[in-house]
């Protein structure tokens, strides 16, 4: 065998193996979650006669920049919060740039005539961006909890009466609710999105949550005593994720955040193939910025277990899944044609087959969660491996623009906040691709999409190559699945140029 040869298996051999121990974590995390909800009761984490004295006051902050489309149902939905009006303080932490700040001053003049404390904080520049607004907004915050909505979510009336009673003793920092999803069904893509990030605030927040691991804040949605942000550091803009990053440094100054299945706070997914990108792209950068910044703090914490500090890691890591399976899909076929070249490595290559382990333990942990909240039964069952295999496939497809990303964040290179851009989507005959927002700039990465798809599309024929008789077709069904998500997301890519 040449250096090579050696090399792209034992690249490949560990790229499998981190695969492999993350699934197993999510597997525990399932485990948690199940064993979570057999013991849950709600009344045992809440106060219920925390408002017996007196309603604290509260600071509701709205970091927004040009945000044209969704600013007026933003700010009706807060006005209608059941609360009393002269415990609220509203921020709105406006960066516009264009003719929305305009609109938002209009909004906020009506909220003020109907006697809401209502601020328009307007900066001239982006210093910061969405951390250097809050941190500018915390300054001036008159209440002691600062609740944080994005421009896309539209919490309920009851919202703060639900959140506020977690805040059961001194220590507890921060409430995070789960996120539901007002355009769920429009698209594919919208599903795909759903799915996945169902998963994050069922199994994984839960899951942690329930062991005492570290969890995040999601960076809207949620509720925060204003002496934790402080005493953790305030927010800080050198990550793409600063909601993650207060996170953890909250919880190693040994504040406690709270997560709660029990309040939904409705939002909007992003309906276009760019805006989802973008999106993606901060969130897995962020990722990997904050586990160079944070996993050394993590493991010198002497007040957490090892085996949190471990749940930790793959928490910090899990963007990093994108690296690891990119790197497994690019090398799948030179693995396809070493593995038929050398037969006397079939038992090696059999070990490889962990990946499809892998796999069949995330297929599992996410059906045992997902029938949790959907009706079982055959077609339950069907509708979720439907719905996995569309997510499989589109991750797949993701994963050249994701792994950007994450090496982006691992080298430390410094890039602009980039908002997602947020379109009012609520029904399959809304339109959106006028969205002044929407960015048509194809980049280059797009271009390699469609290479990658040709790359597998070979692929899929070297099984049928590798051998003159019977072919090789274990890699076949992976192939296909990459060959269909590049293929998706490079068409989705180009046709956003011409909408």
């Amino acid at each position: 065998m040449s250096f090579l040869e050696y090399a792209i298996i034992v690249v490949y051999s560990m790229a499998i193996v981190f695969i492999f121990f993350f699934a197993v974590s999510e597997v525990a995390l399932m485990l948690n979650y199940l064993s979570y909800h057999k013991t849950y009761n709600k009344k045992n984490e809440i106060n219920s006669r925390f408002f017996e004295k007196e309603y604290p006051l509260v600071t509701i902050q709205l970091p927004v920049y040009n945000e044209l489309y969704v600013m007026k149902p933003l700010l009706e939905n807060i006005g209608k919060m059941d609360y009393p009006k002269d415990k609220i303080e509203i921020q709105v932490l406006d960066d516009s740039t264009d003719e929305s700040y305009e609109l938002t001053k209009e909004y906020v003049s009506q909220l003020q005539e109907q006697g809401f404390d209502i601020a328009h904080i307007h900066r001239t520049n982006r210093a910061g961006f969405k951390a250097g607004a809050l941190k500018e907004g915390l300054a001036l915050a008159k209440g002691d909890y600062i609740a944080i909505f994005d421009a896309d979510f539209l919490p309920e009336p009851d919202w703060l009466l639900e959140t506020l009673p977690y805040f059961t003793n001194d220590k507890i920092g921060a409430v995070q609710t789960k996120w539901g999803h007002i355009n769920r069904d429009y698209s594919l893509l919208t599903k795909v999105q759903a799915f996945a990030l169902d998963i994050h605030f069922t199994m994984e927040q839960v899951g942690r949550y329930a062991k005492g691991h570290f969890i995040n804040f999601n960076g809207t949605a949620g509720i925060w005593r204003k002496d934790c942000i402080l005493d953790a550091g305030n927010w800080k803009d050198d990550t793409l994720t600063e909601d993650l990053n207060l996170s953890y440094r909250a919880q190693l100054k040994q504040w406690k955040l709270v997560y709660t299945e029990d309040v939904e706070t409705p939002a909007e997914l992003p309906v276009a193939m760019n805006a989802a990108k973008s999106q993606q792209f901060r969130w897995n950068k962020g990722g990997a910025e904050n586990f160079r910044r944070l996993i050394t703090s993590v493991f010198q914490s002497h007040h957490h277990s090892l085996k949190t500090k471990v749940f930790g890691v793959f928490h910090l890591l899990s963007s990093s899944m994108f690296l690891f399976v990119f790197m497994v899909s690019i090398l799948s076929i030179p693995i396809l044609y070493i593995k038929n070249q050398h037969p006397e490595l079939k038992v090696f290559f059999s070990v490889l087959s962990l990946f499809l382990v892998s796999t069949l333990m995330l297929f599992v942990s996410y059906w045992v969660v997902y029938q949790k909240s959907h009706k079982t039964g055959v077609k339950s069952f069907v509708n979720f491996v439907g719905i996995f295999l569309s997510f499989f496939t589109i991750a797949l497809g993701f994963s050249l623009h994701n792994t950007i990303a994450v090496i982006e964040g691992f080298l430390g290179k410094q890039s602009e906040f980039v908002r997602t851009p947020k379109f009012n989507i609520t029904s399959e005959n809304k339109r959106w691709k006028q969205n002044k927002y929407l960015n048509k700039k194809i980049s280059f990465s797009v271009l390699f999409e469609g290479l990658l798809a040709l790359y597998f599309a070979f692929g899929m024929y070297s099984a049928f190559a590798v051998k003159e008789v019977n072919g090789d077709y274990g890699f076949l069904p992976f192939h296909l699945m990459l060959f269909i998500g590049f293929s998706f997301t490079f068409i989705k890519s180009i046709s956003a140029k011409f909408s």
